[in-house]
């Protein structure tokens, strides 16, 4: 090889990691907006074409975030979603990524929690320079509940642990991060 091909799979390998990142950097985005009720950084995941579904329920990409409040907040007092490993197979703009994620539950009663697994199978678009889902589908492969009252434990209260907030009130948004109290409840 000469220093021109060394330099054109050097440009290649770096445009594959870059669009790599920004692919599971949006996958990022997805679970830190659903979790947090963040309706902008939910919406900004989805093209304005784009399209979510989730068992039954097929929502517009960007209309899904409205869906998904009303949902979790219904049935959880807090939820995560976690991204987990994904296999991504980008062509071109378009992208085929299959996303592992286990969601931890805490029912709204207090006393159970659930873990769901399962995937998203996404069709991603580089559209402008930027990568957002196309279409989202979400099987589930995996459920199970159980005793989750040790959070309103009077241990958790004495130990003073931070609850995460459904809104920009929660710690992650605090910038600069301080040691400092803020308005974030407390188990």
């Amino acid at each position: 090889m000469n220093n021109q091909d060394d330099l054109q799979k050097l440009e290649t390998d770096v445009q594959y990691l870059m669009d790599r990142l920004a692919i599971k950097d949006c996958a990022a985005r997805h679970a830190r907006g659903c979790d947090r009720y963040d309706r902008d950084m939910l919406r900004n995941v989805y093209h304005p074409d784009g399209a979510d579904e989730h068992g039954n329920t097929i929502n517009p990409g960007p209309k899904y975030t409205e869906w998904a409040d009303v949902a979790h907040a219904a049935a959880f007092q807090l939820h995560q979603h976690h991204i987990c490993q994904q296999h991504v197979d980008i062509k071109g703009d378009v992208a085929h990524v299959v996303t592992y994620v286990m969601g931890m539950f805490h029912d709204k009663e207090g006393g159970t929690g659930r873990i769901l697994g399962g995937r998203y199978v996404d069709l991603f678009e580089k559209r402008n320079g930027e990568w957002r889902i196309k279409i989202r589908r979400s099987p589930v492969e995996g459920a199970c509940a159980g005793d989750a009252s040790m959070l309103g434990s009077p241990a958790m209260k004495e130990l003073h642990y931070i609850k995460g907030m459904k809104d920009k009130r929660d710690l992650s948004y605090q910038r600069p991060l301080t040691l400092d109290k803020t308005e974030a409840d407390y188990w």
